[in-house]
């Protein structure tokens, strides 16, 4: 099945959002905390004019009651859920966490982004549902 850029979900979005975490990448590196690496893409969302929302309480619901509640590092324009990571290698933990992200909010598209030794590493994950 070949897939064409029209398939992709908020494709131009996604492609700004890259393109940032790697000029985040070359100025700063992986060696610093998350923390300071999240402030850095606050400063160039802010810089770029992106709509953001940054450590997004979310509430998870069940039978219409209040569970529990989940942190989104980001959450882009209002549709794409941005989680960052300060690592080597992307677990089935990560990919669940921002899975579990997306069908509480009921997002379509989110992106992990790990930031290693040798550049940004980028997952999108989709809720089909």
């Amino acid at each position: 099945m070949e897939i064409k850029k029209g398939d992709l979900i908020y494709p131009e979005e996604s492609y700004k959002i890259v393109g940032m975490l790697y000029e985040v990448w070359n100025e700063i590196g992986f060696s610093h905390k998350e923390k300071y690496i999240q402030q850095a893409i606050a400063n160039l969302f802010v810089k770029n004019n992106i709509s953001f929302k940054k450590e997004l309480k979310v509430e998870l619901k069940f039978d219409n009651e209040k569970i529990g509640f989940y942190f989104l590092d980001f959450l882009v324009e209002n549709k794409i859920v941005l989680e960052i990571k300060r690592r080597e290698y992307f677990s089935k933990n990560d990919i669940d966490q921002l899975y579990a992200y997306l069908k509480a909010t009921g997002l379509k598209l989110g992106i992990i982004a790990h930031f290693t030794r040798t550049g940004v590493k980028i997952k999108r994950v989709v809720n089909l549902y």
